[in-house]
């Protein structure tokens, strides 16, 4: 498939592609009580750094113990597609799951597990429940849609979208067509960091007045690379997808043959929007969630950092502060040193919550013993992430952190990188998702990534 074929075709219904490379589903005598027709079947898409490590599999939660389950970790959910438009990532990924499942099989063998190099081969199989999009920032979007289309459960990693409209898109699409959603982040589920909320909203420290993150710092940015020889194992037409067409260099992408450094492209804005949206789709969540507002905004927000005139692009050095109609305010910088915290301020004492996944204190340590009472808060018992979305499949209800909200986290970042971009202080309005008399900012709220092929 080349490239023109493909983005001429990316708007079609995934639904009227046939299904192709459809698994041998095993006996349910295999497995039980656990058999593959008693599981929401899921197909992985992107199988990266994050999809393969923290989405597929999981991983040890250092510092506060415990583990963060991955969809091989759910009883409940089986994978039994993989996709990627990197070869070796994909086959790694497929091996994994196979290895997995033969391990609890009685024969001691299984091999369910199909291949996609093209996503929409996944949204087209009848026999798949849900995705899990692990991809670039920049592909959330597009796929997310036509998987709604095709009736999909989705969990799409966070940040979700490159645009306040884009996010809002896809939002809808989501409404239109039913499916269940989740914002692919672990931070709700980890104890010291949803304790900090639950604290806040109990009013332990009083009327919440402000709340400053930091975020850490970044590497430093690298020049223009020259041109390179696409790696024979990656579809680099199909990895650009919808973004412009531009010669190939790994400090584009990502390192081949490695699963462990972070990606290339997460520093570049035409695929992602850097740490203020990258550590911001966390942060700010809690943030929203502490100050009950993840389904609204800020109604101000102002900011300057530094825009590097280099191949990695994003914003850094950054410095932003957003003001909420209730008075509180939030401010978030990152600097050359600085590392991952969020403190909350109240009339009667703060808690702060250092590092990740966290370490929690407080102007007064009591209070981080104190137990919710009656109808106060608790969010002790908050399931995992993955365990969430399968579980709100299983019983229909809506999961801990739906995309709307997701929606309204990564909004903050890109309102904030658009007011650093203008270096003025802008007026919001959360309710109709538009800044207050600024055309020039208004116009920043479309995607960057406007091709009408990607229409949706």
């Amino acid at each position: 498939m080349n490239r023109r074929h493909f983005l001429k075709n990316s708007a079609v219904a995934a639904t009227a592609l046939p299904a192709i490379g459809v698994p041998t589903i095993v006996p349910a005598s295999v497995f039980g009580k656990n058999a593959p027709s008693n599981r929401i079947t899921i197909g992985l898409i992107g199988t990266g750094r994050q999809g393969y490590g923290q989405n597929l599999q999981g991983s040890d939660l250092q510092g506060i113990g415990g583990r963060i389950p991955g969809l091989l970790d759910v009883s409940d959910a089986q994978v039994v597609a993989v996709c990627d438009v990197d070869s070796w990532r994909m086959n790694k990924a497929k091996t994994t799951v196979e290895s997995h499942y033969a391990k609890k099989a009685a024969n001691g063998a299984y091999k369910g597990c199909s291949t996609h190099r093209d996503f929409r081969e996944i949204i087209a199989r009848k026999d798949i429940d849900a995705v899990m999009i692990s991809t670039p920032d920049y592909w959330h979007v597009p796929m997310g849609i036509l998987a709604a289309k095709a009736n999909k459960h989705i969990s799409c990693e966070k940040p979700l979208s490159m645009s306040v409209h884009q996010g809002r898109a896809l939002v809808d699409a989501l409404k239109k067509y039913g499916v269940v959603n989740r914002t692919d982040s672990e931070f709700r589920s980890v104890r010291p960091q949803n304790q900090a909320v639950e604290l806040v909203r109990n009013g332990r420290i009083g009327k919440l007045q402000k709340i400053e993150i930091t975020f850490p710092s970044d590497p430093t940015p690298v020049p223009p690379q020259p041109d390179m020889l696409v790696p024979k194992e990656l579809d680099y037409d199909l990895w650009l997808g919808p973004a412009p067409m531009v010669p190939y260099t790994d400090m584009r992408v990502h390192t081949p043959f490695d699963l462990k450094k972070r990606p290339n492209w997460m520093r570049i804005d035409t695929y992602a929007q850097g740490m203020i949206a990258n550590w911001g789709a966390h942060y700010f969540d809690v943030a929203q969630w502490a100050n009950n507002s993840e389904y609204s905004g800020p109604v101000e927000v102002e900011g300057k950092g530094e825009f590097p005139k280099s191949l990695w692009n994003s914003m850094i050095n950054f410095s932003v502060t957003y003001r909420y109609a209730n008075g509180v305010e939030i401010t978030c910088q990152q600097t050359p040193t600085s590392k991952p915290g969020i403190k909350y301020t109240g009339s009667e004492g703060w808690i702060l919550v250092d590092n990740y996944p966290g370490v929690i204190t407080s102007s007064n340590p009591g209070m981080l013993t104190s137990k919710p009472s009656g109808s106060e808060l608790d969010l002790s018992k908050t399931l995992w992430d993955k365990v969430d979305f399968v579980d709100a499949i299983k019983t229909g209800r809506k999961t801990l952190e739906p995309i709307e909200v997701g929606h309204r986290t990564i909004s903050l970042s890109q309102i904030g990188l658009i007011a650093c971009q203008l270096s003025e202080k802008l007026n919001w309005n959360p309710e109709k998702e538009l800044f207050v008399g600024n055309n020039a900012a208004n116009a920043l709220l479309a995607a960057p990534l406007a091709r009408k092929e990607w229409a949706m």
